[in-house]
């Protein structure tokens, strides 16, 4: 199985938001919702990348922008989803 891509990723410093698509149903139509990770980046002490969902007072702010950029690109697929439906 094919390991699935995030369909944008923002950074800032150690801290990322991913967003994610998922498929759902709605009536007679599929239509994909996007959905949002946030994690901070580190090196454990043997060099290895780790993951954590916990930041730092400093981290915050980071967290914040990544998180704004994440649903400013929602907003625009929701607008962008909604313009591409044909009005009855």
């Amino acid at each position: 199985m094919e390991k699935q891509k995030p369909t944008a990723k923002f950074q800032a410093g150690q801290v990322a938001c991913a967003l994610w698509g998922n498929e759902i149903t709605v009536g007679d139509r599929t239509v994909t919702v996007l959905r949002a990770t946030l994690e901070r980046r580190y090196k454990d002490d043997n060099g290895g990348w780790r993951s954590s969902k916990s930041f730092s007072r400093n981290e915050v702010p980071l967290a914040i922008h990544c998180l704004q950029q994440a649903f400013t690109t929602m907003i625009e697929h929701q607008r962008k989803t909604n313009d591409d439906e044909e009005v009855v």
